[in-house]
């Protein structure tokens, strides 16, 4: 009992009775050490595997010829204009340069007969700096990286004739991440780097040694990563060193030894997409993506050319791996290869009709969420969803936007209205406050639609496929509990690139590990992004949600950073409104009036492209913003030309900023293109003032002599101690002082809204220095170091009729300093709320530092109201939490706003977005000063606008509609026709809200439908015919709001559509007649028809019009 049996025990014959010899353990961290001198490329490289990489190499003459052409001016000449110069013989070893600059080579290549019979021949090319080939006759091929990485060529066969062969290179004096001066990639460009041409040759690449190297890479890593107590991590070990042991130098056989070796471990199928038919369940989806800046450490122009190398090299890949399926967003690229290298497109499209190729995302660019319009994010997927249908056949169905910096509430219901409910990112990983808990979930937007958001945790948009991006996506994902898939996005990114060789071998391996040992979770190569999220979809149900915006934990700063461009999205969003709107008006009251629909989307494309999510966040080079600056100044001069030309049929001059020449009160009128009635003081000269009074987009003006002289004095300004100033109409008193307000009385509510003792529009200054990402971020130790600037004496600036104001200086430092303007304009009636404009000139020469203004407010709240993209969100103003904390600085659109039960304060402005508000102190921040990756970001002088509305009541439509009204001022046009008494044009807008409708509703759009007869430009959709009028209408406040749409337009139906302006369901319309005239003067005949909108909603609705 308890006993073996020694009965039925046998004795072992081949076991020795002595042992042979003494065999000891491995010393595991020696024998990893060992695994990297195998293929060190250091002392080594003699004697260990990479000896044998190559079998043979020719350079120089007569094996590879060069000539250089040199283009002048930091030009970049096509193909044509190249070859049609003279070119110079030169040789590798020569530097050229400087940065951006441009050279290209003639390049004739002879294979030597010793090499002509060998299995792999490349051309090795290598200058530090990118580049392109090309073929004799301008075909271009295939893009190169220069400092060691895609350096090589593979050559035709039709090469190893023994006959010379031309070949062209095209090289951009600039690396994959632009021209920084050392190793710190975001420091500001240095515009004199020049470049070696350190090799040129014809190289007989050993395909064994090769594929060897990637055979221990990868086991190696097994070795290393996987855990010490797991037999998986032992066998990886001695498996490399039973590589190693094998290999013989100068002995081509031994490769083969080691390489069968290899297979004890990743499997005999890892030399070709066989390695991926396995009938094992995969858990991670490897798919290429090349993530292409549009601009960011180099301009547009050269971002043209990254896309040419980079797609071309996806399109020799997809030929040579049959399991690379690529996923690539952004139409504006495709577009500028469309039109610069139709060659590629064309490559591209086949690869498309293969299914190997995917354009995703949807949008035109891989834009910024946090600071574009409501309007122009809708216009992203407009314009990108139609180059992508009407090249490509089909719209994507998920958003791609994997390096935003956070994600607006309303991205989850624009999506759904474009046609996609899928999402990918991964940014909040960088979060450096609070880690974001989810990998895959339901996103759901402000009116609760909904769209599935994978965020891969490998936590890269450009992984290298190595071991640990494989095992990451596993380790890190967040989601386990609900489903364990994930996507691996890998290939070289941010600068181009794209996925390498390198990469598809080490996946192949990956796979092979995970077949035959284990461990490692399974990757699976030849699926497509959306049939990743096919398999997710089915599970959607279960898995958690998140409401509201994405908000990203860093980068808070490109609320900021590089305002005179922030400031030129906002004036471009505007005036592309008023073009669309009048255009519409005047296209139908004027059939000889032809819609700029060309001009118009020139316009669009050129705000969207800056809209980019490295142009208008200000994370840049200088160049960038050169270039957006130029291309702002040609859409303002295309705007003044369309607004100048649809005026003239409107039966107006051009409409001016403050007043035009020439006017009087008989022959002018107010230009309003919002969408309800205005009752506004305007300038219609130096020193007169009318007011407007009126729906309509042209309003007319009445003077102010009478109403003075029955009222009295409007507004007024008394100086009641040295330098100490009360402005005051019938709402507001105002005290000013210093430039600083001291007092804001609002008499209709008899409350003082500045608390006792404390600074209203006061300056403050801050040290901004970030932990690295200077243009991105602002942290948020920045607090600790509040300066208070003080303002010299306070002056009279102006006493009009209808508006009072008072200057002030104030000294920044030695090199900057504020002149600001504190205005007062007459109430206008007791139902239109007064504000305080300040108005500010910044003359601004800092070095790392943050100018803000302040307004404590007598107003509590735990919550403030912040306007974005179609409504508003709800943001803490206290630090209860690290989540609530992290919030130290938000973004806001045209208004930020806090308010208690009956009553609040609204701060607007003209071309701000970056807020906080902590307590009951509201801080608006004006600038910022970073030294990269722009030495020169935001130096010199800035105009700013801003406002305090105090309101009776919660946030409502007197917010809304205010900052509306404050960032599109009434503009004084005259008419060309004689007394404006005497047209018959004027009175209500020819499509408009009614009066009793929900004055949450906003209706935010009018143009003429994309597929309209003689507008539409997309040549390859149908066309649908007829006429058209769009409109856009959200609910601004977060309620169920109901209206009518009236129009005076002749329609024979409506329709609700999405804003791809599909047609969703027809309306119910309405014949109305009213005792008065309509904007054209035929009739007092109205079409109507009622809305409902849920919150939030954002609803789009086409006005079919009668022929």
């Amino acid at each position: 009992m308890g006993g073996a049996d020694s009965s039925n025990a046998k004795p072992q014959a081949d076991y020795p009775l002595r042992a042979a010899k003494p065999v000891g353990q491995m010393i595991p961290h020696i024998y990893k050490s060992r695994i990297n001198q195998f293929t060190d490329r250091g002392q080594w490289a003699h004697n260990n595997l990479i000896a044998m990489m190559h079998e043979g190499i020719a350079g120089g003459d007569p094996h590879v010829q060069l000539w250089v052409y040199h283009a002048p001016n930091l030009s970049r000449p096509t193909f044509k204009e190249a070859v049609s110069h003279e070119f110079e013989k030169t040789s590798v070893g020569q530097w050229f340069g400087p940065s951006w600059s441009t050279h290209w080579f003639k390049v004739v290549l002879k294979v030597p007969e010793h090499l002509r019979d060998k299995r792999l021949l490349e051309l090795h090319w290598d200058a530090g700096n990118e580049g392109l080939v090309w073929t004799e006759d301008g075909k271009p091929l295939q893009g190169l990286t220069g400092g060691g990485e895609r350096v090589e060529w593979v050559l035709p066969d039709s090469f190893r004739d023994g006959e010379e062969h031309t070949i062209y290179i095209e090289m951009a004096c600039n690396k994959m991440f632009g021209n920084s001066p050392g190793g710190d990639s975001i420091q500001p460009p240095d515009p004199n780097k020049y470049f070696r041409l350190d090799r040129a040759e014809i190289v007989a690449v050993n395909p064994d040694a090769r594929q060897l190297f990637i055979d221990i890479w990868i086991i190696g890593d097994a070795a290393r990563e996987f855990p010490d107590n797991s037999w998986e991590q032992h066998k990886a070990l001695k498996v490399c060193n039973d590589i190693i042991n094998a290999f013989e130098l100068g002995n081509k056989e031994s490769l083969k030894t080691c390489r069968k070796i290899a297979e004890e471990y990743i499997g005999p199928n890892v030399n070709s997409a066989k390695v991926y038919n396995s009938d094992k369940d995969p858990v991670v989806f490897g798919i290429g993506h090349c993530h292409i800046d549009t601009c960011w450490l180099w301009p547009f122009a050269e971002t043209k050319r990254k896309v040419v190398r980079s797609w071309s090299n996806q399109c020799d890949l997809m030929d040579r791996y049959p399991e690379l399926n690529f996923a690539c967003s952004q139409a504006q690229q495709y577009k500028w290869l469309k039109e610069l290298y139709p060659y590629t497109f064309e490559r591209v499209k086949k690869k498309v009709e293969e299914g190997r190729f995917h354009p995703i995302g949807g949008s035109w660019v891989e834009h910024d969420t946090n600071l574009p319009s409501g309007e122009s994010l809708v216009r992203q997927f407009l314009y990108g969803q139609r180059f992508f249908e009407s090249n490509f056949g089909k719209r994507c169905q998920t958003f791609w936007l994997p390096d935003t910096f956070g994600y607006s509430a309303q991205l989850p219901q624009i999506c759904r209205l474009a046609g996609m409910n899928r999402f990918l990112t991964q940014k909040l990983s960088w979060n450096n406050i609070n880690k974001f808990p989810h990998t895959t979930f339901n996103w759901v937007s402000l009116d609760g639609s909904q769209v599935l958001c994978h965020m891969p945790p490998a936590e890269t948009y450009t992984a290298a496929a190595h071991f640990g991006d494989v095992k990451r996506s596993m380790s890190q994902h967040k989601s386990l509990d609900q489903d364990a898939t994930s996507l691996l996005v890998f290939g070289k990114g941010d600068g181009g690139g794209g996925p390498t060789w390198e990469h598809l071998e080490k996946l192949r391996r990956c796979r092979g590990i995970s077949d035959t040992v284990g461990m490692l979770p399974r990757v699976h190569m030849g699926n497509s992004v959306d049939d990743f999220f096919d398999n997710l979809e089915r599970k959607a149900n279960s898995l958690v949600t998140w409401y509201g915006e994405l908000y990203f934990e860093l980068h808070r700063g490109t609320y900021t950073t590089q305002a005179y461009n922030k400031y030129n999205n906002r004036k471009s969003e505007i005036l592309l409104h008023d073009i669309e709107l009048l255009a519409t008006i005047a296209s139908i009251k004027d059939k000889w009036y032809k819609y700029p629909k060309k001009d118009i989307d020139d316009m669009w494309e050129t705000v969207l492209l800056c809209q980019f999510h490295d142009c208008l966040p200000g994370s840049s080079i200088e160049m960038c913003y050169d270039d957006s600056t130029e291309l702002y100044a040609k859409l303002y001069e295309t705007a003044s030309r369309i607004l100048k030309d649809v005026c003239k049929v409107l039966g107006y001059s051009s409409a001016s900023a403050t007043w035009a020449s020439g006017v009087t009160l008989e022959n002018a009128v107010a230009l309003n293109t919002l969408p309800w009635r205005r009752r506004e003081y305007v300038d219609i000269s130096e020193k007169k003032g009318a007011l407007a009074r009126g729906p309509g987009p042209f309003i007319t003006l009445t003077g102010l002599d009478e109403l003075i002289a029955f009222q009295g004095p409007l507004v007024s300004l008394h100086e009641i101690s040295d330098g100490v100033f009360v402005l005051e109409n019938e709402q507001l008193r105002v005290k000013v002082e210093g430039g600083i307000i001291t007092s804001l009385f609002d008499k209709k509510a008899r409350r003082e809204v500045i608390p006792k003792g404390q600074k209203a529009n006061q300056y403050v200054i801050y040290d901004d220095k970030p932990l690295y990402w200077q243009a991105w971020d602002v942290e948020v130790y920045h607090l600790d170091t509040r300066k208070e600037l003080l303002g010299g004496k306070t002056k009279v600036h102006e006493k009009k009729e209808h508006r009072v104001s008072v200057i002030t200086s104030t000294e920044i430092s030695a090199l900057s300093s504020i002149e600001t303007v504190i205005s007062l304009s007459a109430a206008v009636s007791d139902d239109e709320q007064s504000w305080v404009e300040i108005s500010s000139k910044v003359d601004w020469h800092e070095t790392m530092k943050f100018l803000k203004v302040e307004f404590p407010v007598d107003v509590r709240n735990t919550e403030a109201n912040y306007e974005c993209q179609f409504g508003y969100v709800k943001r803490p103003t206290h630090y209860n939490t690290s989540w609530d904390m992290a919030k130290f600085e938000v973004c806001c659109h045209k208004f930020a706003d806090l308010s208690e039960n009956g009553y609040g304060v609204s701060i607007l402005n003209d071309s701000k977005y970056g807020f906080a508000t902590v307590g009951s102190l509201m801080r608006l921040s004006l600038l910022r000063s970073p030294k990269a990756p722009d030495a020169h970001a935001d130096m010199g002088l800035h105009h700013i606008r801003w406002a305090i509305l105090p309101h009776q009541g919660s946030l409502g439509p007197t917010t809304v509609r205010k900052a509306y009204e404050f960032n599109n001022p009434l503009r004084v046009l005259s008419s060309t026709t004689g007394a404006v008494s005497t047209r018959l044009d004027r009175g209500e807008n020819p499509v408009h809200l009614t009066h009793d409708s929900n004055p949450s509703l906003v209706l935010d759009t009018v143009k003429r439908g994309e597929d309209d007869e003689n507008v539409s430009r997309d040549e390859f959709l149908k066309k649908k015919g007829g006429r058209s009028v769009i409109l856009r209408i959200y609910d601004s406040l977060g309620g169920r709001a109901r209206g009518t749409v009236e129009t005076s337009w002749a329609i024979n139906k409506v329709t609700k559509t999405n804003v791809l302006e599909d047609d969703l369901e027809e309306l119910k319309l309405q014949f109305k007649s009213y005792d008065c005239k309509n904007y054209e003067g035929t009739g007092p005949s109205w079409t109507s028809f009622d809305i409902d909108l849920k919150p939030f909603e954002i609803a789009t609705y086409k006005l079919h019009l009668k022929d």
